[in-house]
């Protein structure tokens, strides 16, 4: 994989809700900008707690003209029912997608033969270049669903993974399941290549839990122990943190 780069832009704001909003305020300049000289935008989403005081006010933001944005998201349970409001695309949609006037959506529907959908995703991802991803770290320093150890030279750009009990957990401790026995065993997923394609990375993490994988992510070694870190290989990563998950050390 690539050699990491000197280190990835930090922002540190106050709170989540401040940190909401300096990233979308970003994001959308990065929108605007580049739907100044290109036809469309292509950007994948995450679909997280963590991502929702940004993708709020990304929605309420004046000046973008989402008819020429193509939007994916990265990750999706196996296994919940269709309408299920654990569902990542459901939750998209209610946070972002529903509030604008989005040119397409590409969300992902296991359907009945997951390994398919997988591979027809990974084609319409490959249709043209991405230009912004916009993502969390998990507890477990995972990007997506890629919970460590991953493969950060992942021939694939999508496929089917086994959860580890760390990633369902911060499911439950997120409020989005009851209990661990409810949060499923499998998803699919954008893999770190795939996510990293993009052209510009915006990484949002507010919250104490998060404390550990941030630093760890950009201090640490890059390796697949630790997936998040494969983000100081990407020359154009913005992450931005809280006083609560901001890094141990400067």
């Amino acid at each position: 994989m690539p050699e990491p780069h000197q280190q990835v832009r930090l922002r540190r704001l106050p709170d989540p809700e401040s940190l909401g909003e300096a990233a979308a305020h970003d994001i959308a300049a990065a929108l605007v900008r580049r739907l100044e000289d290109r036809p469309e935008v292509r950007m994948i989403f995450a679909s997280a707690p963590s991502q929702e005081a940004t993708l709020r006010r990304l929605a309420a933001h004046p000046g973008i003209d989402w008819p020429r944005v193509t939007a994916f998201h990265m990750d999706e349970y196996l296994g919940l029912d269709a309408g299920a409001p654990q569902r990542f695309g459901n939750w998209l949609r209610e946070v972002l997608l529903d509030r604008v006037p989005i040119g397409t959506a590409h969300l992902i529907d296991p359907g009945g033969d997951p390994r398919a959908t997988a591979e027809t995703y990974a084609r319409l991802l490959a249709t043209a270049p991405i230009d912004i991803t916009c993502l969390g770290i998990g507890v477990n320093g995972h990007l997506a669903f890629n919970d460590p150890p991953a493969d950060l030279d992942d021939p694939s750009r999508v496929k089917i993974v086994e959860l580890d009990e760390v990633s369902r957990r911060q499911q439950v401790d997120d409020g989005c399941f009851d209990s661990l026995a409810a949060v499923p065993y499998r998803a699919i997923t954008l893999t770190i290549p795939a996510l990293l394609s993009a052209e510009e990375i915006f990484c949002m993490v507010p919250g104490a839990r998060k404390r550990a994988a941030v630093t760890a992510a950009l201090h640490g070694p890059v390796d697949g122990l630790l997936p998040a870190s494969a983000l100081r290989t990407h020359p154009h990563c913005t992450v931005y943190v809280d006083e609560e998950s901001a890094p141990d050390v400067p």
